[in-house]
């Protein structure tokens, strides 16, 4: 009897797809570690380079809060920025406010908003995790504050010279003893890794209660919430590589029409109703077995076969040729 014989590099492509798929299943946690190094570069970066404590009461606790807060609303804002949901969501809504709430679900759309916002915000706790636990930020700001309940708790059974030299302990000029100022600055930190590590083990619990609430809530099974998942993926790469298939033959076709000076080819396109009804955000329901927007307009029997010959934009939404 021959022996069995395996083509060469058969094992190399299993093993190659096998690696790919896990990377393509977690690539949401690989996404927030490679977030999470960012942050922590980013925070080091901002530590070593840029922030110098000014070391007075008037500016420590501005100087030190801008720091710490600043950052988290510029990662806020961009969160919120390169949401394709958010965009998906508000685009147009101005001049159709039914779009925020399609079919009167306005239950529907505050939860995509708060998942929206929710996904917005892991990028900045993420900077206030880090920012807290290194420490810097908050003793400059800590120690700029004047007011007598935060100052007698840290120059409580200290000596005088404590309320009037707390502004300078973060610098190192401080007149205080060398054993007084090491035990502030261990009580700044102490206080700043704490609130850290409140915020980390707050943001864990809420983000397991929330995904326990929202899977015992859900219509569907868990497989099939799997595969609802999967095919929204799926259903966004071929989306993504059609549109630009098809862009690209319009273009051809187009720039063919007019070098050769003829009357361009015909080229359907889908009407104005069509792309709205699509682009509309669609939360999988039992009662319906579709699972985009996209297969509960294909799938209707009333679907509307008009094509628009000739998409034009308004000057507002014009795209410049640069």
């Amino acid at each position: 009897m021959e022996p069995f014989w395996i083509a060469p590099g058969y094992n190399t492509m299993d093993n190659f797809q096998t690696v790919l798929r896990f990377f393509m299943n977690q690539k949401a946690t690989i996404g927030y570690s490679f977030m999470a190094l960012l942050t922590i570069g980013g925070e080091r970066i901002f530590s070593m380079v840029s922030f110098q404590c000014p070391c007075n009461h008037e500016q420590n606790f501005t100087y030190g809060m801008t720091f710490l807060l600043g950052p988290a609303a510029v990662l806020f804002v961009f969160g919120l920025f390169f949401s394709s949901r958010l965009w998906r969501l508000y685009t147009g809504c101005c001049l159709n406010p039914m779009k925020l709430c399609p079919r009167g679900n306005c239950l529907g759309c505050f939860r995509v908003l708060l998942s929206i916002i929710t996904g917005a915000c892991v990028a900045p706790v993420m900077w206030l995790c880090v920012a807290l636990l290194n420490g810097t930020f908050y003793e400059c700001a800590i120690s700029g504050l004047d007011d007598n309940l935060v100052v007698n708790l840290f120059c409580k059974n200290k000596t005088l010279q404590c309320r009037d030299q707390l502004a300078l302990v973060p610098c190192g000029n401080s007149k205080l003893s060398s054993d007084e100022r090491m035990k502030l600055l261990m009580m700044f930190r102490a206080q700043s890794q704490i609130l850290g590590w409140s915020i980390i083990m707050v943001a864990a619990i809420v983000g397991l209660l929330g995904t326990c609430c929202k899977n015992c809530r859900s219509q569907v099974s868990y497989l099939q919430l799997t595969f609802w998942k999967r095919y929204i993926e799926k259903e966004k790469e071929r989306f993504d590589a059609f549109t630009v298939d098809y862009a690209t033959k319009l273009a051809e076709r187009n720039l063919q029409s007019f070098f050769e000076n003829k009357e361009p080819d015909p080229m359907p396109f889908p009407n104005h109703k069509a792309w709205e009804e699509i682009s509309a955000y669609y939360t999988f329901s039992r009662s319906e077995q579709y699972y985009s927007t996209l297969q509960r307009y294909i799938e209707r029997t009333d679907r509307d076969f008009a094509p628009e010959n000739r998409p034009v934009l308004d000057m507002e939404h014009g795209i410049e040729m640069t």
